[in-house]
């Protein structure tokens, strides 16, 4: 079948690309202890992260052109559904810098090649559901902006948003009824109005505009909330409805169970279990 020449898919990977070259630049002159600092994520340190997203890279490619391999991954991971993901991770980041970056540099440009040659109209095997290569690639964007995140809080970076999040918001607004299922709540029969502030001051807008359930505020936000990068108290971000309401305290636009989220600002975490970081539906 014909390759892609999907120009949203292109879009989708070109700002990837920036991402993940925004990442590196943040963590390729750190020495071995810079990349040994603990990130947000309990019991992730830098390693911890960039192996992730390596590792996650190269499990996408194996689902886009090795069906045999793709098997095996799976076959792995059930034997340990709970803490294969985050197994692959915490061993990943235990070899030397050097290895790790070089690691995800050759998986990163892998992944853009393997998406690229997948036909359109195909699916490909994931965790979750199939995903379409614009879908996979939106999500690659997603998990290396927001492990990104957790490097830069860790090395007290604070980013530049940028309207290169709308990947982010589209996931976390697709992900709306599985938030709902995850946490065992019946997803809302009706559909969601969302208008969103985006970095460079556009209105992002999804669903109906005279739905009675809506969302509002900063999309930089939004992000940081269906990430679960931020306790909701500290964001801009307005629930009308009760269904609209329970979606903020729930929101996961991450496959996997639910994600026990941040604490607020200046609060000890939770526990030191580390985080569900998998990737989205």
């Amino acid at each position: 079948m014909t390759p892609s020449t999907n120009s949203r898919l292109e879009a989708v990977l070109a700002d990837l690309d920036t991402e993940g070259a925004a990442l590196e630049a943040l963590v390729a002159a750190l020495d071995e202890a810079g990349w040994r600092t603990p990130t947000p994520a309990a019991g992730w340190d830098i390693a911890t992260q960039v192996a992730h997203l390596a590792w996650t890279d190269e499990v996408a490619v194996a689902a886009a052109t090795d069906q045999a391999a793709w098997d095996a991954i799976v076959i792995e991971g059930m034997a340990d559904p709970t803490g294969f993901v985050d197994g692959q991770a915490l061993e990943g980041g235990r070899v030397a810098p050097a290895e790790l970056l070089a690691r995800w540099r050759v998986a990163r440009p892998a992944l853009q090649e393997a998406l690229r040659g997948y036909p359109d109209g195909q699916k490909m095997p994931w965790f979750g559901p199939p995903m379409s290569a614009t879908s996979m690639g939106t999500a690659r964007f997603m998990e290396t902006w927001a492990h990104g995140l957790d490097v830069a809080d860790a090395l007290g970076v604070v980013t530049e948003p940028t309207d290169r999040i709308r990947h982010v918001a589209h996931i976390g607004v697709r992900t709306r009824n599985f938030s709902f299922g995850v946490n065992a709540l019946p997803p809302p029969a009706e559909e969601f109005r969302i208008e969103l502030r985006s970095p460079s001051g556009e209105l992002w807008e999804w669903g109906p505009a005279d739905a009675a359930q809506r969302v509002t505020g900063s999309a930089y936000d939004f992000c940081l909330r269906v990430t679960q990068r931020r306790h909701r108290d500290e964001l801009d971000l307005v629930a009308v409805g009760p269904d609209a309401d329970r979606w903020l305290d729930h929101a996961q636009a991450f496959a996997g169970p639910p994600g026990g989220g941040r604490p607020p600002t200046g609060a000890e975490p939770p526990s030191a279990e580390p985080v569900d970081t998998r990737d989205p539906r």
